[in-house]
């Protein structure tokens, strides 16, 4: 649950590989799989005082487990934050991340370019929770943002690298207007990793990810995280966040503000939603978790580096009608991809085949190395036709919102070897 920052000199390649958990005497050197739902005490008020927030420790997994919290750890200090927790998926961590501030009568601001399924969660399924949210595009001026706020608005969110649009959020352009009316900038990272880009270094304020994709980087573990970097001031604007600045009488009138200062987010969150809801990952998927983050740092390079070399190659094929990839430097993010992205983005690209949408169906039918799939970054080479799988439920002006044309092809390039890659995609096209 919190993020105790036991490795803060060490560097991220560093952190990766051993953070978030320090092995004592005779403990064992990997993060064990603590696969049990309960603990045992002994007496009643060692229980009821964990129960009360006296004393830290573990009583039941789907508020706290010890193999969940290492990772979380790890995550916490990649991210340069000062609490994290680990949730079943990344949906339940972008669910959490504006549910545990924003409620029924509540206002949000949120990037038009973001995933489907996020997209989906917060116009339609929290709408009907009583929340409504404004979308803009990524590209909206300071003062016309501005102009978007109310008086009962909570968060600004937007996602770093909009998946599958792949437009760069100005990380600074939102976080100064979302601070000026006094509400945090939600961001989710899960395309750059903490490895290319640290959003609280630019002002945001909690950081999620769907710990699915290059975290996790072998597509055997379902998971999400949220982080936060301890530096909103919730309690000057109290009458904003009253769930964090007054009496939780749900859980013997703490006040978390009070009670756990900089972590009273994270805090919350747990005695809160996970209480309730449950979105606890099990601690099997973390152990997953935690060892694909021991190599997130050699991973994402790759992914990159081979990303960037498939995409000049196509933007010179003759079939190949657009690409869209920041590494490039005619494309449109590319002067944003300097500022936030400058050592890389991630291993995904976008493009349109001539012919449009049926031959981006063909061009897909007749690859052979990368497979179609709903899923995305992780080591092996994989393609989706956004439009009609992941992004189907909106209407042709939300895809257009989005940043989601007909004929877009989205291809997650794994770490293979390139030449091998690029000679799949060559035969495709052929066909």
């Amino acid at each position: 649950m919190k993020g105790v920052l036991i490795m803060a000199n060490y560097n991220i390649d560093t952190i990766c590989v051993q953070g978030g958990y320090e092995p004592k005497k005779g403990e064992p050197r990997v993060v064990p799989i603590v696969q049990s739902t309960t603990f045992k005490y002994e007496t009643s008020r060692q229980m009821g005082d964990l129960f009360d927030l006296k004393e830290p420790g573990y009583f039941y997994t789907r508020l706290a487990n010890p193999t969940n919290d290492a990772v979380a750890n790890k995550i916490c200090q990649l991210e340069g934050g000062v609490a994290a927790i680990l949730t079943s998926s990344g949906q339940a961590a972008n669910f959490y991340a504006i549910f545990n501030i924003a409620g029924a009568g509540d206002h949000v601001i949120a990037s038009s370019a973001i995933y489907g399924g996020t997209y989906n969660l917060i116009a339609k399924t929290m709408k009907n929770m009583g929340i409504e949210t404004t979308f803009v595009d990524p590209d909206i001026s300071p003062e016309e943002l501005d102009s978007k706020f109310r008086p009962n608005t909570k968060l600004v969110f937007g996602e770093v690298l909009a998946n599958p649009a792949l437009k760069i959020l100005d990380i600074e352009k939102f976080a100064k207007v979302a601070h000026q009316h006094g509400v945090p900038l939600i961001v989710d990272n899960t395309f750059p990793t903490p490895i290319f880009c640290r959003p609280f270094e630019w002002g945001a304020d909690i950081v999620t990810h769907s710990t699915t994709k290059y975290m996790n980087g072998f597509a055997n573990s379902v998971g999400g995280a949220v982080v936060d970097s301890g530096n909103f001031d919730w309690t000057k604007y109290s009458e904003k966040f009253p769930g964090l600045t007054t009496p939780d009488e749900t859980y013997h009138g703490t006040v978390y503000t009070e009670s756990f200062g900089k972590a009273a987010y994270i805090v919350k969150m747990t005695t809160n939603l996970m209480r309730d809801l449950g979105s606890i990952p099990s601690p099997q998927n973390s152990f997953y978790l935690g060892v694909g983050l021991e190599t997130l740092h050699l991973r994402m390079e790759r992914h990159y580096e081979n990303a960037l070399a498939l995409a000049k190659h196509l933007e010179k094929h003759p079939k190949v009608s657009w690409v869209s990839f920041s590494g490039l430097e005619n494309d449109s993010q590319h002067e944003l991809a300097k500022k936030y992205l400058p050592k890389g983005s991630c291993g995904v690209i976008s493009f349109g085949v001539v012919g449009g949408r049926e031959a981006a169906v063909k061009f897909m039918d007749s690859l052979k190395l990368a497979a179609i799939v709903t899923h995305v970054a992780d080591a092996r080479t994989c393609v989706l036709h956004p439009a009609s799988t992941t992004h189907r439920q909106m209407n042709d002006e939300e895809l257009l919102a989005a940043g989601v044309s007909p004929d877009l092809i989205r291809m997650s390039v794994g770490i293979e070897d390139v030449q091998d890659i690029i000679a799949d995609v060559d035969q495709a096209l052929e066909k």
